[in-house]
Order: C-alpha cells, then structure tokens, then sequence
C-alpha cells in the first residue's frame, strides 16, 4: 500500500466529531480519502451536504498531523494498516455498522475471510473452575479455528496462553496502541501470540490504556467472531458488553453456566436465564450449534452440482458462519436484493439451505 494512500486513510479516521457510521456515509461520497483534505471547504459542503461550520471542527490539519507520525512505523515488516475499504479489512467485522474505520494489525497473516472465528472472554478475577472451563473448551476445539480475546488478566490471559499450548492461532484485541501491551505482565504471552496469530488495534500507535477504549475495544471482538463464549463474569461484568453486541450483530453467544454462590458466575447465568446466550457444556455444544461438528454437511456443500456462480458463492459463505441474513448476504456477495432473495429461494428449494424466519437462513440440520 503506499504510504501517501494510508496517510490519508489514517488521517480521515482521525476527524474531529466525524464518527464510524457518518465517516463511511462520507466515504461513499468520495473517490478517496485524500479528497476530504484536499478539496475546498464549498466544495465538501456541496459533496457532503455537512454544514462549512461543522467542516472546520473536523481539524483536518491536525487530522493530517497525528497521521503523519504513524506512517514510519508501518515499515515494520509485521506490522500493517487495514482501511475499510482495502479488500484486506475483515468482512465480518466491516458488516457491523459501526466498526472502526481502520486496524493496526501485528503477526502472522490471517485469511480473515476463509477462517472461523471464536470470541472467548471473561472475567480478570477468574476462578480455578474458570481455568479449568477454558483448558477443556480450547483443547477440544479444530486446529483451524481461530481465538479471539482481549488480552486482559484473568480469562482472556488463560484463552490466548492455552491457544499456544495447543497451537491454536489467537488474536488479542487491544485497547491501546499496538506498540505496547497493557497490562505488562502479559508481555512474554503476547510475544508469543505474535509467532502464531497476533495483536490487533483501532488506536494510534503512542496510544495509552485509557478506561474508555476498553469498553470500545468490545465491538471489534465481537464484530470480528463467529461465535462469542463467556467463561465467567460478574454481573455488571465486561464481558457482558461483548455479549450484549454480540446479540446486536446476529451473532451466536454461548455461556457457560457456572456456581450460583460464585459472583463470577452470575453473569454467565443471567446471560442463559435471560435468553440472551447458549447454554454451553461443553466445546461440542458449540460445534453442534455451529453446525461445524457436521461433516456431511460441508461434503454436501462441496459436492454440489449445477450450481450457479451465486448460489455457490451464497454457500460458500455457510462454510463460515453458522446463519445469515437477506441484508447481510446483500453486503457481502454486492449484489441486487432481489437477486439474492430468489436465489435464496433456489437453494431452499433444493434443500440445500433451511429459512429459519426473520429473512435468516442457515444450513439444514
């Protein structure tokens, strides 16, 4: 990517008052980023339709400045920027409507598209029955699913440090600068998650842990997941966010149930009695849920004939996430409303798709 493009890719995400959802309303207005900087204030206002006022608040000088000091670093060689409309931004994550508009990526590459993907998180006073939940959920999982959590202490920590004992691949997402790990105890673990996974960030490199990113740093754990698993929290709890948006994005959120003397688990338990999460048991109740356990179904998938580019393109994103929506299957496959409903239609009638209400549909069981 060269350097000029990703200066202004950054520098756009850096605007005063400009937020994720009105910035990539904006983005559609433009040929690139570059021309929110470059063309006159009458002429954004004109394109825009944002009052000249509010253009100036956007401090595009400063914009400009803070992105300046980002660009030396992405010579890294295992560092790099995502913008979110480079073909190497997550998919999933780019469907929810207020992803963040550009990632810091640190580690090994990840075929962000053609991976599944598991959210596991919970609370950073965890028990030694959370311990134990997280070695035999991670254990027990495929080798090519990918682990997503927050590097915290407590849960998060024991995910990613168990990922590696088990050559899992995990991603940490932080909420801070991608060029320091907080807290610092768990720097040795997240140079070892850089050898088979990485760190991930929406912030500025220079950043520092602040309250507020934290909670922020939640949606792109979620948005980037298959699936999202809450291995004990407290009521009011983290983890509980993450969960909460999980719902928000059709994901699937599972829960272990746990001790109803434990505070830990009281979160957990809400989640499952208010409906809001799976009752999960064990790494095969996911699996199942996932229909990632159902080997015939992927063969039947494979071996499919007479398909059309569409419809195989429509199933090939079943391999992938469990449900999916008339809107969401629109974002991805950039193709007419009415086109992907009848073709939906099609393979419906084939048997090769199951419509579950609420314009979803999933793989028949």
């Amino acid at each position: 990517m060269n350097n000029t493009n990703q200066l202004y890719q950054i520098a756009f995400s850096q605007l005063y008052g400009i937020g994720p959802i009105r910035a990539r309303r904006i983005l559609k207005m433009l040929n690139h980023p570059r021309d929110f900087f470059e063309l006159s204030l009458g002429a954004l206002q004109q394109i825009t339709s944002i009052p000249i006022a509010q253009l100036e608040k956007t401090d595009r000088a400063n914009a400009l400045w803070r992105a300046q000091g980002q660009i030396s670093y992405l010579s890294n060689t295992n560092l790099s920027y995502h913008f979110i409309t480079d073909p190497t931004y997550p998919e999933r994550l780019k469907n929810c409507p207020d992803a963040p508009l550009g990632l810091f990526y640190r580690g090994t590459p990840i075929h962000w598209g053609k991976q599944r993907f598991i959210a596991v998180v919970g609370t950073r006073q965890q028990t030694s029955y959370g311990r134990k939940l997280v070695a035999d959920f991670i254990s027990a999982l495929p080798k090519d699913i990918v682990i997503i959590s927050g590097l915290a202490l407590g849960i998060d920590a024991s995910v990613h440090q168990q990922c590696i004992d088990q050559q899992i691949k995990t991603i940490g997402v932080l909420g801070h600068g991608i060029d320091r790990i907080y807290p610092t105890g768990n720097r040795k673990l997240a140079m070892q998650m850089l050898e088979s996974g990485g760190l991930l960030s929406e912030f500025l490199i220079g950043t520092k842990p602040d309250r507020m990113h934290f909670p922020m740093r939640n949606r792109i754990i979620a948005g980037l997941s298959d699936a999202i698993v809450v291995i004990e929290s407290k009521k009011n709890g983290g983890s509980l966010i993450t969960a909460e948006l999980g719902n928000d994005y059709n994901r699937e959120v599972f829960a272990f149930p746990g001790p109803i003397q434990h505070e830990q688990s009281e979160g957990c338990n809400a989640l499952i009695q208010n409906h809001k999460a799976h009752l999960l048991t064990s790494t095969q109740d996911l699996l199942n849920m996932m229909n990632w356990a159902n080997t015939k179904q992927e063969d039947q998938i494979n071996q499919e004939h007479n398909l059309t580019i569409l419809q195989k393109e429509i199933l090939d994103l079943f391999k992938n996430k469990n449900n999916w929506s008339i809107d969401e299957l629109v974002l991805s496959t950039q193709k007419a409303v009415s086109k992907v409903s009848s073709t939906l239609f099609e393979l419906e009638i084939r048997g090769s798709l199951q419509n579950i209400g609420a314009n979803r549909y999933r793989l028949p069981l």
